[in-house]
Order: structure tokens, then C-alpha cells, then sequence
């Protein structure tokens, strides 16, 4: 575990978790909007955690969550108010702390067939508008299908800065061999992620039992490659089939998934060449501060 960069944890159910206003359809955007002094609250416990990076608060700020009339008249206002919440969490920290700019899959998680790239163009643009003054780079999210990852990298080549390509993976049978969740293989995502110049290829948002294969065939298009680096944020829900949809409500949370538990995945992670680890939805401050421990320790 020397060496290796910890991300931050899921911010929306520590929100709810922390009696911030929580409620579908604005998910973790609706603090944003009504009290964003718990999010700031959230990004201080995974800093004082042992985070290296913390994340905005910008993945549900988007028209899926807070509607289309909302978006096109407050969208900017609100994802610049989330990155200005986390790089001023981050500069208040007393050490080094990044800002990753959160860019989601516009037209809803693990959903790729609903793609669409026309219309998700629009919102990523003023996403990135909105957070870039505030972000160290680009965190594209629970992507599904390497079509939103391309997108996404057009995008942010605008902009200069770095970018984190992270995909969400099919995990209803940790057994086969790891792809998205459109079916496209780690490989071909690696290999995207090269071509891109990608500064990062992370797999988030999926039970911990399918990361380790897709770390080891990542690693193995990407050999020893300064860049990307190979990077894992997992959830801590049951498997999801191809008919769940990410933030569509509270989901049970793994009772063995303890700090513990979920650092013994880590530790896998890591050996298999992971240089990047954090948490998604359920992965908390107490999982992310035990994933610092044993970094101080090895």
C-alpha cells in the first residue's frame, strides 16, 4: 500500500447518513441547493479521513435529478457552487489535497443503452464550464460504454486539464471475465484510455469481488506504463443486474463490507498493480481512514 493515492468516499449516502436533505428525484444535488454546508461537512470527514482527493458534489447536477428547467436555469450556478465547496475543503486542509471535477453519465447510471451522446454534450459542456476554475482534473464517472468515455475526452481536452476515465462493470457473476456494462471489454477501455491520453483509468461503482480482474487486465494493456494509472473506487451494494439503475433509491449496503473488510479487497487491489484506491455508494470516512492506516503502516 505504499504509495497509493486514496480518493475520497460516496458522497450521496454520507449525506443522507449525516441528515443533509436527501430525497429522489435531486439525489445528492438537493443539498447543493438547500444546505451546502453538509457537503462541505462530508468533504472535511474523508479529508480529516486520509483522503488525497476529494470529489465534487457535481454527479447528480444534472436534468435527470434536478429536471431539465432547473438545469438550463441553475446549472451552472450549482455545479460551480459544488467545486468552489470542495477546493475550498480542500485548501483549508493544511496538506496537499486534489479537487476532482465529477462528470456523470448524463442520461443515468449503469445505463447504456440510453447513451446519448447529442444530448448528454450539451450538459457535460456546462459542467465543465462551471468546475473548472475549482478542479485539479476530470473524473468521469460510472461511465458504461467507451462511446461516454470518448465524449467525455473530447470535452475535456478543451480545458488543459488531466483526466480520470472510471467505468463501472458488469457484477452480477464476479466468475466472468470483467467488462463494462455495455459488454465492451477492460481491455478496449484500456486501450481508450491510452489513446486519449488518460492520466488515469479507474473501475468505481461495482461490488469489489469483480476489481481485481479488471485491475489485472487493465495492467496488462497498459504494462508499466507512467500513465494511466490503474485505480479502483467499489460500492459497497449487492450485485446489480442489467435492469438497476445507480441512485435510483436507497439500496441495502453489504454488512460484511466493514472498513476491515472492505481494506482486505483493497490490499488485493494493490498487489495487483492498483495505484489509486478510494470508495463509491456506501464506502464511508471510517473505510477510507482504515485505507490510510494501512498505508501509513506497510
Amino acid at each position: 500500500m505504499t504509495g497509493l493515492l486514496i480518493l475520497d468516499g460516496g458522497t450521496g449516502r454520507e449525506l443522507a447518513r449525516s441528515g443533509a436533505p436527501f430525497r429522489q428525484p435531486e439525489w445528492s444535488a438537493l443539498a447543493v441547493i438547500e444546505a451546502p454546508g453538509y457537503v462541505t461537512r462530508v468533504h472535511e470527514a474523508y479529508i480529516a479521513a486520509g483522503a488525497n482527493v476529494i470529489t465534487t458534489n457535481s454527479y447528480a447536477v444534472v436534468p435527470f435529478h434536478i429536471s431539465e428547467e432547473r438545469f438550463a436555469s441553475d446549472g451552472a450556478r450549482l455545479a460551480a457552487l459544488s467545486g468552489k465547496l470542495a477546493r475550498d475543503a480542500a485548501d483549508a486542509a493544511g496538506r496537499p489535497v486534489r479537487v476532482a471535477g465529477s462528470l456523470p453519465p448524463v442520461c443515468g447510471s449503469y445505463r447504456p443503452d440510453l447513451v446519448d451522446l447529442d444530448r448528454a454534450r450539451p450538459v457535460l459542456k456546462v459542467l465543465v464550464g462551471a468546475l473548472a476554475p475549482y478542479v485539479d482534473h476530470w473524473q468521469a464517472e460510472t461511465l458504461s460504454a467507451l462511446a461516454e468515455a470518448e465524449l467525455v475526452a473530447d470535452l475535456a481536452a478543451e480545458t488543459g486539464k488531466p483526466l480520470w476515465l472510471s467505468f463501472t462493470l458488469q457484477d452480477e457473476d464476479p466468475a466472468a471475465p470483467p467488462a463494462l456494462r455495455s459488454g465492451e471489454s477492460v481491455a478496449e477501455a484500456a486501450l481508450l484510455a491510452s489513446r486519449v491520453g488518460a492520466h488515469a483509468l479507474l473501475f468505481n461503482c461495482s461490488q469489489p469481488e469483480v476489481m481485481q480482474a479488471a485491475v489485472e487486465q487493465a495492467r496488462s494493456v497498459v504494462g508499466d506504463a507512467a500513465s494511466p494509472l490503474i485505480g479502483v473506487y467499489a460500492n459497497a451494494f449487492p450485485p446489480m443486474n442489467a435492469d438497476s439503475e445507480a441512485n435510483s433509491g436507497l439500496d441495502p449496503i453489504r454488512a460484511d463490507l466493514t472498513p476491515e473488510g472492505y481494506a482486505a479487497f483493497a490490499i488485493a487491489w494493490a498487489q495487483a498493480g492498483a495505484r489509486i484506491i478510494g470508495g463509491c455508494c456506501g464506502i464511508g470516512p471510517e473505510h477510507i481512514a482504515e485505507l490510510a492506516r494501512l498505508r501509513a503502516t506497510s
